[in-house]
């Protein structure tokens, strides 16, 4: 195909933007609506093969479905000289790899910032029942704004599916970045994708892959067998916890990594919110409860089990050091005693910490540096949402908007009081292991001047305050929450 050619009487191509095995992609130029666009067309010499028209008609299936800030959203499709295509939106920017090819190693947060979004949008696939099995730098765009956003859902393939086109046994995915189980022809999950964006995030801080080889064999055999390096011996500037939260990534077996990629992202925002607090020197390290072990299937080859052992003993060890050093910390700042007993109905201040804001139909953010402020203790700081629309409607063009309230640890608490100086908006309190997770924990309430919400008792490390109407000025700010469990 070359640049000027028309396809399916619309779509006039402009220039390649990139190949790969099944298909290239173009930008084209949308005549009828008059707009840049992805145009991804198949390769002619795969037509006569059944498996490969299959894969690329799925993945137009697949992203249909998936409407998400974080993901690349298909626009069209279709087959032109029984061709076919599928029209993504057209994403202005660099991809990941290009990004490090050019910068080198990104700063910490910004690597942080990328990796939560990447791992939003392939949260909200796993939610829709899709593992991406290719997450890979090449996969993430970043568009003008730096927002980042999953794409390539080639060989993507449902968690629960039991036949199709790719099966146990057949390896697919990119060498530099396959999890182990993959490697070894084994089903890929929701873990494999997680220990795929592990090694993007190692990248990202690094400017390296962990594993390097000659070839797709040698790579892959050292995802199976081989430890990957720590990012601290790499780059000293790197937070222990975000070391330890690509390490928990890292590991060999599923069951030892983040339960989910929700998970994942909401280890990776309590980092980020560390970091932008300035507790770069932190030793705490959240390391999510594994995912519940499927029956165990005849071993394969890795490494033995006497280092794993002792790393789990390293990894426990750890977490009884991070502990400690929470309640410490703690104690310092505030002179008082700190217990880790997460008995209900205790009476006890439990203290939040505002890690950002939650808007999962609009870019994913709302004003998420500001999120500290609904937590510092100062009433005349706090966290806001943006302005909207017709206070007639309440304001939010959507199901609402959030601020994400990171819990010290794993709590049901009995009651979230919330402060405020734009009294009037409407909100409820959810409850979750991560924001994307989190379920109704409470009534709606009418937020005036100070007003508390009872708990119905969901346990939980991450809370939302979930706003779901705004008052007449069009805006809602948070001036302090504090909690009890």
């Amino acid at each position: 195909m070359t640049g000027g050619e028309l396809i399916d009487g619309r779509y006039e191509l402009e220039e390649l933007v990139g190949t790969g095995g099944m298909s290239s992609v173009y930008r084209a130029r949308d005549t009828l609506l008059e707009r840049y666009v992805a145009l991804k067309v198949m390769h002619a010499h795969h037509l006569e093969d059944d498996d490969y028209v299959e894969r690329f008609q799925r993945e137009a299936r697949t992203v249909a479905q998936l409407s998400h800030p974080n993901i690349v959203t298909v626009i069209d499709r279709g087959e032109d000289d029984g061709r076919p295509f599928i029209v993504f939106e057209y994403v202005e920017g660099d991809t990941l790899d290009q990004l490090v090819e050019r910068d080198g190693a990104l700063p910490v947060e910004e690597a942080l910032r990328i990796a939560i979004g990447a791992a939003r949008g392939l949260a909200f696939a796993h939610r829709q029942g899709h593992v991406h099995r290719d997450v890979k730098p090449q996969n993430i765009l970043l568009n003008g704004s730096g927002q980042p956003k999953v794409t390539d859902f080639g060989i993507s393939r449902a968690l629960d599916v039991h036949k199709g086109v790719t099966q146990t046994g057949t390896v697919l995915g990119t060498s530099n970045y396959i999890a182990p189980e993959q490697a070894s022809g084994e089903k890929a999950t929701a873990q494999s994708d997680v220990y795929s964006l592990g090694v993007v995030l190692f990248e990202l801080l690094t400017g390296r892959r962990p594993f390097s080889g000659d070839n797709f064999v040698a790579v892959a055999m050292k995802h199976i067998n081989e430890r990957p390096p720590s990012v601290t011996d790499l780059r000293r500037d790197v937070p222990p916890r975000v070391a330890a939260a690509v390490a928990c990534a890292l590991e060999k077996d599923p069951g030892d990594r983040f339960a989910s990629m929700e998970a994942f992202a909401a280890e990776l925002e309590a980092c980020l919110h560390e970091l932008r607090a300035g507790d770069t020197n932190s030793t705490a390290t959240v390391v999510r409860p594994p995912a519940p072990r499927a029956k165990r299937r005849a071993p394969r080859r890795r490494i033995s089990p006497t280092p794993l052992i002792v790393a789990l003993l390293a990894l426990a060890a750890l977490a009884v050091i991070a502990v400690a050093a929470i309640a410490v910390n703690r104690d310092r700042s505030t002179g008082t005693t700190t217990t880790t007993t997460t008995g209900s109905g205790s009476g006890r201040a439990v203290s939040l910490t505002g890690a950002g804001g939650y808007d999962p139909q609009g870019d994913g953010t709302e004003h998420d540096s500001d999120a500290p402020n609904a937590t510092d203790g100062d009433p005349a700081t706090y966290w806001t949402t943006e302005h909207y629309g017709d206070p007639d409607f309440g304001g939010i063009p959507k199901d609402g908007v959030g601020l994400v309230l990171n819990a010290p640890r794993s709590v049901a608490l009995k009651k979230l009081t919330v402060t405020t100086d734009t009294p009037g908006f409407s909100a409820v309190v959810k409850a979750g292991d991560s924001a994307g997770s989190a379920q109704t924990d409470s009534s709606t309430h009418t937020v005036n001047g100070t007003t508390s919400f009872e708990l119905n008792g969901r346990t939980g490390s991450v809370y939302v305050l979930w706003i779901t109407r705004l008052a007449s000025d069009g805006v809602a700010h948070v001036n302090g929450v504090t909690a009890t469990s």
